[in-house]
């Protein structure tokens, strides 16, 4: 790739000998750091997206685009081109209609809308980018009451493989509209702007719950049976490791909250730790989960799956009988909004599931593979595309389920040469 040099952009092209390409060829998690692109191209327009592309296609360079940094299994970063999306930042609100550059990170995100007073049912992680994260479906806070992230994506505007600039919508280019919204970023194109419906930034109850020295078992079988039916004002995740905690935040006052975490307790038959805050603005708990989601310095891997139904306590035996040395269960409630849209109306497939199981451990540790196969067997054979799972063998229905033929004509329809391809790409 001799001819680097005559790519020009309104941005940065950073090759290795630039003194700020080591720090900006690393994606977030440290199990990816140590790819060595060919170049980073720190994108500050639509074109110069377009005239990387365009190199791509004369010179068979790769690419991969980065919002955030954030994925699982490395797709953020590549040994051809990375187009780092990171200064296509803006968000403008009107009229309760975001537009939002797809290099925009939440915690900005939700600081610019909260001066609107409007806000998005998305994640927690403050450098978590808005493009991967829609893209691939998005389950937050909100979700049981608004549905996912993609579900209030109400256009795009997408560069394609071939240099067109596609702006989708339900009316214009429909089919790639649909795609787009959860079937994982990277496969037709490079997003780069999005077009949101918000809703209004409510006041909420936050709460977390901790047990120091808790019963695993006896509040896995309590947490599957009461938090996917609970009201959809309110989302409680478990967060299982040495210890336990409940957490998440409710749209209802801090009285009414009180009581139904009281009625888990009961379920449970053990009283945690409790901290309970009513009254705040939502922008404002949000941020106070933010460190749930920021990686630590070791490496770890994770692994997932949907659940339809409950697990057998057979499973949750096994699941629970050893949670130590970084080990982690996370259980997120899904039902409500999520649940209420037919699996077919977006590209996300996964419509009639009860809560999603993650597993964490670190990255050499053989518990997670042993304790994810025994899982897997209770769960509905899917899995989250924001979660990515490179030793899927099954992967292209564990992602897409019944939304996967019609989303390989769209895939040959907008990238006919697979042009954006990578391992587990359409």
């Amino acid at each position: 790739m001799q001819d680097l040099a005559r790519l020009r952009l309104d941005g940065d092209l950073l090759t290795p000998a630039h003194p700020d390409y080591d720090t900006a060829r690393r994606p977030v998690d440290p199990a990816h750091q140590e790819t060595r692109p060919l170049a980073v191209a720190r994108c500050r327009s639509t074109a110069d997206v377009a005239a990387v592309l365009a190199y791509a296609r004369d010179t068979g360079a790769r690419t991969t685009p980065r919002g955030g940094g954030h994925c699982f299994a490395g797709r953020s970063t590549t040994d051809g081109i990375v187009l780092d999306l990171a200064a296509l930042d803006t968000v403008a609100v009107a009229d309760g209609t975001a537009k939002i550059g797809a290099g925009a990170r939440l915690a900005h995100v939700y600081t610019a809308l909260h001066a609107r007073g409007r806000t998005l049912p998305a994640g927690c992680g403050a450098t978590v980018g808005i493009a991967g994260l829609t893209l691939g479906g998005g389950i937050g806070l909100l979700g049981r009451v608004h549905g996912l992230t993609s579900d209030r994506l109400a256009g795009a505007r997408v560069v394609l493989a071939d240099g067109r600039i596609a702006d989708c919508d339900a009316d214009r280019e429909p089919d790639l509209f649909w795609a787009l919204r959860g079937a994982g970023g990277g496969q037709f194109g490079v997003v780069v702007s999005l077009v949101f419906d918000t809703v209004p930034e409510p006041v909420a109850t936050r709460f977390v719950l901790r047990w120091r020295r808790p019963s695993h078992a006896d509040l896995v079988a309590a947490w599957q049976e009461w938090a996917p039916d609970a009201p959809d004002e309110i989302t409680a995740d478990l967060a299982l490791g040495e210890d336990a905690v409940l957490f998440g935040a409710a749209l209802l006052d801090e009285p009414a909250t009180r009581e139904l975490l009281q009625g888990f307790c009961d379920a449970v038959g053990a009283a945690p730790e409790t901290d309970v805050q009513g009254g705040m603005p939502f922008h404002r708990l949000k941020r106070s989960f933010e460190d749930l989601d920021t990686p630590g310095g070791a490496i770890q891997r994770s692994r997932s799956a949907f659940f339809a139904h409950p697990l057998q306590p057979s499973t949750i035996a096994a699941l629970t009988a050893s949670l130590t040395g970084g080990r982690r269960l996370n259980f997120t409630a899904m039902g409500g909004a999520y649940n209420r849209v037919p699996a077919a109306a977006t590209a996300f497939a996964h419509r009639g599931e009860r809560f999603m199981l993650q597993l964490v451990a670190p990255t050499a540790d053989p518990w997670l593979d042993e304790a994810w196969a025994a899982a897997y067997g209770d769960s509905s054979k899917r899995v989250y595309p924001n979660f990515p799972d490179p030793l899927l063998t099954d992967w292209a229905t564990a992602y897409h389920g019944r939304n996967l033929d019609r989303l390989r004509a769209v895939k040959h329809a907008y990238d006919p040469d697979r042009c954006f391809s990578f391992p587990q790409s359409l």
